[in-house]
């Protein structure tokens, strides 16, 4: 697939560039303007489970992975128009991957969003061949952005899965546009549910994870997962409601029941198909909440 010839703005950077934005009440009007049997889906049905993964391997598809693409398989959708009313302000924003390839940023910032979530990484050995004009173009557009990667825990360790992810896209710079890298750890689109791992070794998993990126960026990743996924696979732990946002999956018109040891989520993806392309996000809070995540 055809790569970008952009790259990734250096770190560092603080200048912002210029944002064309509608109204917020007319932004979340577009965001949440979702029509039954009119809108495209976002992205391809969800994929049949296969054998245990092997990076490399023919029956590898990370191009069909991404922040979602097993949750409607699991858990259905109950309907997301309209959005029942939130307790603050939400900011809309979207995620996407190398399915949308070559995103066309500018409707994106003019429909209303202001931030976007980008899959980087997938396992040890998967890049996003769109990363750079995703991650580049949200920038340029206004958006603030930041980086995904698709856990694999039943490959290799939480640390080199992300040291991978830090070394290919998922940095953080405190330039106030870019969001707190983010780990992606959904169902198994590849065979058991849990990736094969006792609740006890999947929360170290992603404590070490955790702990490689905020230690290789300054910052502790954000975490997008299902209450039912959580509760399944790490025991319902509740241990990293203190310093990890939280980005919950659920495709209705309510939140519902979070995760153990979060008291509110950060980010909800609520749809996977709407206005934007790829999958629909909001931010708990106004757009001025957002720009302090993202300076940390």
């Amino acid at each position: 697939m055809p790569r970008s010839s952009r790259s990734v703005r250096p770190t560092g950077t603080s200048r912002f560039a210029v944002r064309r934005r509608l109204p917020l009440a007319a932004a979340l009007a577009a965001a949440t303007a979702l029509v039954a049997g009119v809108a495209a889906p976002a992205h391809a049905a969800d994929p049949a489970p296969l054998a245990p993964v092997v990076e490399g391997r023919t029956a590898f598809h990370p191009d069909r992975d991404f922040a979602g693409s097993t949750v409607a398989a699991h858990e259905g959708r109950s309907g997301t128009a309209p959005l029942a009313p939130l307790a603050v302000t939400q900011t809309p924003g979207l995620d996407v991957a190398s399915y949308q390839g070559n995103v066309d940023w500018s409707s994106a910032a003019v429909n209303g969003a202001q931030f976007a979530y980008i899959k980087a990484t997938e396992g040890t050995s998967y890049t996003n061949p769109y990363f750079a004009q995703q991650y580049n173009g949200s920038y340029g557009s206004g958006l603030i952005r930041g980086a995904y990667h698709f856990a694999l825990p039943g490959n290799s360790s939480g640390s080199a899965q992300a040291n991978w992810f830090v070394d290919h896209g998922g940095g953080w710079s405190a330039d106030g546009q870019t969001l707190p890298p983010a780990l992606d750890i959904e169902y198994n689109p590849y065979g058991a549910t849990c990736y094969g791992l006792s609740q006890s070794a999947m929360v170290s998993w992603i404590q070490a994870f955790s702990d490689t990126v905020h230690y290789r960026t300054g910052r502790y990743p954000t975490i997008y997962t299902t209450t039912n996924w959580w509760s399944s696979c790490t025991g319902d732990y509740g241990g990293f409601g203190a310093t990890n946002p939280l980005w919950i999956a659920r495709y209705s018109s309510t939140v519902g029941t979070l995760p153990n040891g979060w008291g509110y989520q950060t980010f909800w993806q609520y749809s996977d198909t709407g206005t934007f392309p790829g999958d629909q996000d909001l931010f708990n809070g106004a757009s001025d909440r957002l720009s302090a995540l993202a300076l940390g």
